[in-house]
């Protein structure tokens, strides 16, 4: 029997009276115990995977000398003993930079481009379109710093933070790691309720197209909402039984596909109705001061444009996520996010600069809040029910991709809690879904309150507002800065530190304007709004 051998029926049988062999979740695969022949080609590679740990400290009971048993490592270097695992000993990650694009994108271009014409209507010719850029420089930048924070030490081989919160332990320990989730997870349940509503109202959108088309623009096509949120919910709770983001690759994909579909149609008719007017509208600052506009509702409206172009651009929130799905080095998963970034802002950047341009364009001062669903557009009516279909199906993936991080949240410190409870562990495996007592009834409830809470708020530009304010300086911003500072250790008072602090200022007195604009439009919304009835 050669060293490899040898050494793993070792550890096998000096182990297997504190884990059984059948059951331990490497030694019990058929793959493992198939390389412990001394004729296969993994044997010497195991003999160099199996590590010695240090006793575990003495502790009071009749197992005190007990020592900690030896544990085969799957770290980085290793991979010739276990392809099948990672260098933490979870399933090997197959994430790629189009992957990860993929869901860059499917969180980003999102129902807020279609705020965007009414954002640029506030703001004018010239301040709308540098505000877009300036937040798309300003995601794009912070997220290369947010990146780098996914490993703790060296970018290939240090220790993995598997989410946003998880970085910020790492990094900045404290009352900032409390603080953070707080904001992160109120934001993603608040993405969720604001999809909810976005769709809906697109739902509602193909029924009143057609509805106009038959019966002409004078009917008012009344309908409520709150049945296609039930209709929209219940698809979230179906959807919602895919375990993790693993395995929504390819509904990240669909939704990204439906995203440029919608965001396109919205770019022609755009094009189309500029055309017909015979020129470009709109002013070089925007919605004028007059019968209709009075001074206070055109600052609330001019701050809550900067809270749609913000949501527009939000992703930071689930980008370390994001980046959990990429495969192991070489090239380090910062290189690869870095690029996916770039390349997913940009694209989404002409997308909005295009859009929002265009409509603003076709219409004006009288820009909806949605491009789509404000009925600037009547027809051709079919047209215009293939880009709301889009935007129903695109939000379902986007729905799930900010909700994954929140699911696994929950699910993590459940299983921690009763590690033993099959109510929490035992699963049904049917193809991409992973069906559990607990999974199925924490989702379920978790999908059933967002979609209640949307019935009784269906203000979609100004929830949309109102949620790209208050998430963009503390998660896009605030703590990637802070994070890239401690890191790096950037001294404390040079130039790159007071233009990191200075860029944070900055965008926190955005935030906080964006949000009081938001606030202010939701109260005067409220005022006449009956709750359900939508």
């Amino acid at each position: 029997m050669d060293t490899a051998s040898f050494l793993c029926l070792l550890y096998m049988y000096g182990h297997h009276f504190l884990y059984p062999f059948h059951t331990h979740p490497l030694l019990g695969s058929s793959a493992f115990r198939a390389s412990l022949r001394p004729d296969h080609p993994r044997a010497r590679s195991l003999a160099h995977s199996v590590r010695w740990y240090r006793p575990m400290a003495a502790h009071s009971g009749p197992n005190k000398h007990a020592v900690a048993p030896m544990e085969v490592s799957v770290e980085a270097g290793n991979a010739g003993a276990a392809e099948w695992l990672d260098d933490d000993g979870r399933p090997c990650r197959k994430g790629t930079f189009w992957t990860a694009s993929a869901h860059i994108i499917t969180a980003v271009i999102g129902s807020g481009v279609l705020s965007l014409a009414w954002a640029i209507a506030q703001l004018g010719w010239v301040a709308g379109p540098a505000a877009m850029l300036l937040f798309a420089f300003v995601t794009c930048y912070t997220a290369t710093l947010l990146a780098d924070c996914y490993r703790t030490g060296d970018p290939e081989t240090g220790k993995r933070n598997y989410t946003y919160m998880d970085a910020v332990r790492s990094n900045l320990g404290g009352a900032k790691v409390v603080f953070c989730g707080v904001i992160q997870y109120a934001n993603l349940v608040g993405v969720a309720i604001g999809y909810t509503i976005a769709s809906s109202i697109s739902m509602k959108a193909i029924r009143r197209a057609g509805c106009f088309h038959t019966n002409g623009h004078a009917d008012p096509c009344s309908s409520s909402s709150i049945p296609y949120m039930i209709l929209f919910g219940v698809v979230e709770i179906l959807f919602s039984q895919i375990p993790d983001f693993d395995q929504i690759w390819w509904l990240s994909i669909v939704a990204a596909v439906m995203s440029f579909t919608y965001s396109s149609i919205g770019l022609a008719l755009g094009i189309a109705q500029t055309i017909s007017n015979g020129g470009f509208k709109g002013s070089l600052t925007g919605i004028s001061i007059g019968a209709d506009v009075t001074s206070t509702q055109k600052i609330w409206h001019t701050l809550q444009a900067f809270g749609d172009i913000a949501f527009a651009y939000s992703f930071s929130n689930i980008l370390i996520e994001i980046q959990d799905t990429i495969k192991a080095p070489p090239p380090s998963e910062s290189k690869v996010m870095q690029r996916a970034t770039r390349l997913s802002v940009a694209t989404t950047t002409v997308f909005y600069m295009l859009c929002g341009c265009m409509g603003y364009a076709a219409f004006g001062d009288a820009s909806p809040d949605n491009l789509l669903t404000g009925f600037g557009f009547y027809e051709p009516f079919w047209l215009l029910d293939v880009a709301n279909v889009a935007i129903v199906v695109h939000l379902v993936g986007a729905y799930q991709v900010f909700c994954q991080p929140i699911f696994a949240f929950v699910e993590r410190r459940a299983a921690a809690a009763w590690p033993d409870s099959a109510f929490i562990s035992r699963e049904l495996r049917v193809g991409p879904f992973a069906l559990s007592l607990f999974r199925l009834t924490w989702r379920t409830a978790f999908v059933s309150v967002t979609t209640v809470v949307a019935m009784l708020l269906p203000f979609f530009g100004n929830v949309v507002g109102f949620l790209g304010a208050v998430s963009f300086w503390p998660l896009t911003v605030y703590f990637p800065v802070e994070m890239y500072i401690k890191q790096r250790r950037v001294p404390r008072g040079s130039t790159k530190w007071v233009c990191l602090q200075t860029l944070s200022v900055s965008c926190l007195v955005v935030s906080i304007a964006a949000a009081t604009g938001s606030i202010a439009d939701v109260i005067d919304a409220l005022k006449v709004y009956r709750p359900f009835s939508g």
